[in-house]
């Protein structure tokens, strides 16, 4: 049967591979063994919902990747990778969650069959989906072989989007404005927060027009009132009430790549206090934004942010932006530089950052956030087309 046609060019993972092998180079890595799902996804296209199990990714200095993992997971592999089938490698389940063996140990077998057995092994040591028993199940297994840190190696290689990716995520931005037009549309005193939850979900996933919408990295988030003082609660059954803000912490997602937007919105009138605080996160919005150029470093958005905060009596203590693009569960973010004040990446044309300066205070939260592109000539392009402010819905 024909494979799915591939979602990016031969030409784009030409460059994805080129770039993590040139980074590899440079740290004197021969053989780098990646298990984050996004990385695996990037290098190869593999796209499915088997990261609770272990599988992965090798890539050595030659040659074509080898995918590796769950026996059944391996036709998932030959429907959604650009690899020849021949690159597709597994284990059987007598591995899976077993007490007497590990699936590293079958991974130990391949890559000594590969000819890496006395390698220096790049492996990704803080991930998520990459435990401590598979690091001493995979040391043990490769005696020979020397396993070095190659956490966010090719994390920092997805930096900067292609043509290509970019499309995707202007695609998804469509998506991020209609799940909050739904939101703000339908939010009302008495609403069960479930059951907009449910409607939030029909929007990302039926998409707009043809554009289908896939399932995003982190649940909606959509804490009220006082509960909006914490960043990451999710929902429950409670009516909306009001008097009362709900911050809504959404992404759109086409093929994987994310555009989170958050708008808050108030059921009466908004106090005085919040007002202050609204006026003030945007006037730092709008600076972050223009100080988010090619060539500016990541710490001076959070510096320009901080100054009309401060002004406002504000301290946030927090980052205010992270890389966004390809991801799965449980983040959206990309885990490398963060608009903070000490960060000193140097911005790129097409890089992609979630400018994210939430505001939780003491018994309420308000989040006004941009995606937003960093380009050529100029302030950051931002990914949705929403008033920056606060909605405030009688």
């Amino acid at each position: 049967m024909p494979r799915p046609p591939p979602v990016f060019s031969v030409t784009e993972y030409d460059r994805r591979i080129s770039l993590t092998r040139a980074a590899m180079a440079e740290r004197g890595i021969d053989l780098l063994f990646v298990e984050d799902p996004s990385n695996m996804a990037w290098l190869t296209g593999y796209d499915g919902w088997s990261f609770y199990v272990h599988q992965g990714v090798l890539l050595g200095a030659s040659g074509d990747p080898v995918w590796w993992g769950r026996r059944q997971d391996a036709n998932g592999a030959r429907r959604t990778v650009w690899m020849d089938d021949d690159r597709i490698r597994f284990y059987t389940d007598e591995f899976v969650q077993s007490t007497v063996r590990h699936p590293m140990q079958n991974l130990a077998g391949l890559i000594r069959d590969l000819g890496h057995g006395k390698a220096r092994i790049g492996v990704e040591l803080d991930n998520y989906y990459f435990s401590a028993k598979a690091y001493l199940t995979l040391r043990e297994a490769l005696p020979e072989a020397e396993l070095v840190d190659a956490t966010a190696l090719v994390n920092w290689q997805r930096m900067v989007k292609s043509d290509e990716e970019i499309a995707l995520m202007r695609r998804a931005a469509r998506i991020s404005e209609a799940v909050i037009d739904g939101v703000v549309e339908r939010i009302e005193p008495g609403l069960r927060k479930n059951e907009l939850v449910a409607e939030i979900y029909g929007d990302l996933i039926r998409g707009v027009g043809e554009e289908w919408g896939d399932y995003p990295a982190i649940v909606p988030l959509l804490p009220s009132g006082p509960d909006a003082a914490a960043p990451h609660l999710t929902w429950d059954g409670a009516p909306f009430r009001l008097g009362e803000a709900t911050f809504f912490e959404l992404a759109g997602c086409v093929h994987r790549y994310h555009v989170p937007f958050c708008r808050t919105v108030f059921l009466g009138e908004p106090p005085a206090e919040m007002r202050r605080a609204e006026a003030a996160l945007v006037e730092g919005l709008e600076a972050g934004l223009d100080a988010a150029r090619a060539g500016n470093l990541a710490g001076d958005v959070a510096r320009a942010l901080a100054a009309p905060l401060e002004r406002a009596g504000i301290d946030r203590g927090a980052r205010c932006g992270y890389p966004i693009g390809l991801s799965y569960p449980p983040d959206w973010g990309e885990r490398t530089a963060s608009f903070r004040e000490k960060d000193e990446t140097v911005l790129r044309p097409g890089m992609t950052f979630h400018f994210m300066p939430g505001l939780w205070m003491d018994d309420w939260g308000l989040e006004i956030t941009e995606s937003i592109l960093i380009t050529g000539d100029g302030p950051a392009e931002c990914f949705c087309d929403r008033p920056r402010a606060l909605v405030v819905k009688p």
